[in-house]
């Protein structure tokens, strides 16, 4: 019994020990990389928030560029420093876009980033997917749970873009989807990112929690297609460290959907205003306001 006791506390302190180092993660890095490099991300994303994501991109000290004529995607592809691919919007043109793009990306080995939109809504975003993945590996695959469960699986879902209630992740599934997750980044050989309350980024090895953001950003349209760009640009100016990147760019914009809220309060203010704000904190967020407000743990 008193060894039993022992071995108990003793796996408790390590548990402990290791959610302390991991919190002390030094982030700035990661994120004074995108503002003094302003990588160059070519997007292929979906006609809904195209705004949004160039926008995004600008805010977090990155450029965009949204070219998807075929005959010059190669072009633009190898002059950029990484690629976006979101299946939002598609369509037989922008499939073959995102293929030749992805293809030219792959072989010139720059980062890639990927948002499987809506994956399991049609059987063309199934297809698509499934042809990219063929074809390419990305650096990071950036979904709710539900996409990135269908990505997995190929199965369908009838909530469209959004993610299931039955999906969702708690505090109760938490270690059934870091194993999930792991074993897809195995399987794929991307980072995986899976946004929700609680964000979970794994590789086959390695995972964390990110308890930043706000409820309000779920009803803002392209939260998700405009962090998924900002990850474009945090793997392209990180590209040896793409599971510290990620951790760091997901951080950045949950914290700055947080301190947008605080002030949507202040004002009694809306879901439009909310937007510009969490925009705006992302313009003016720092390395030291990120790493003050920061909520990662490892798992």
């Amino acid at each position: 019994m008193v060894l039993y006791l022992v071995l108990f506390f003793l796996s408790k302190a390590v548990l402990i020990f290791n959610y302390l180092e991991f919190n002390r993660m030094d982030l700035a890095p990661y994120f004074n990389n995108v503002r003094q490099q302003s990588p160059l991300i070519h997007c292929l994303t979906n006609t809904v928030t195209i705004n949004d994501c160039a926008n995004i991109l600008l805010a977090c000290g990155a450029s965009p560029t949204m070219a998807d004529e075929i005959s010059e995607v190669e072009e633009i592809t190898g002059i950029a420093a990484g690629l976006y691919i979101n299946i939002g919007t598609l369509n037989k043109l922008a499939i073959q876009a995102m293929l030749t793009s992805g293809k030219k990306a792959y072989e010139l080995h720059k980062p890639m980033v990927l948002d499987p939109v809506g994956i399991g809504a049609s059987q063309i975003r199934r297809d698509t997917i499934a042809k990219l993945l063929k074809n390419m590996t990305f650096s990071c695959i950036r979904g709710n749970v539900s996409e990135i469960k269908s990505l997995a699986s190929g199965s369908k879902s009838t909530r469209g873009v959004d993610a299931d209630a039955h999906d969702l992740v708690c505090d109760a599934n938490l270690e059934d989807y870091i194993l999930f997750a792991k074993r897809l980044s195995k399987k794929t050989g991307s980072v995986i990112a899976i946004s929700g309350a609680i964000d979970i980024v794994a590789d086959k090895n390695r995972a964390c929690l990110i308890r930043n953001g706000h409820a309000m950003m779920s009803q803002i349209t392209g939260t998700g297609c405009m962090l998924t760009a900002m990850l474009g640009a945090y793997c392209a100016a990180n590209p040896d460290k793409l599971w510290e990147a990620t951790i760091a760019g997901i951080a950045a914009m949950g914290l700055a959907g947080e301190l947008a809220y605080r002030k949507v309060e202040e004002c009694h203010a809306g879901t439009g205003s909310f937007r510009v704000w969490m925009m705006d904190e992302i313009s003016t967020m720092t390395a030291e306001k990120l790493q003050q407000g920061a909520k990662i743990e490892l798992r």
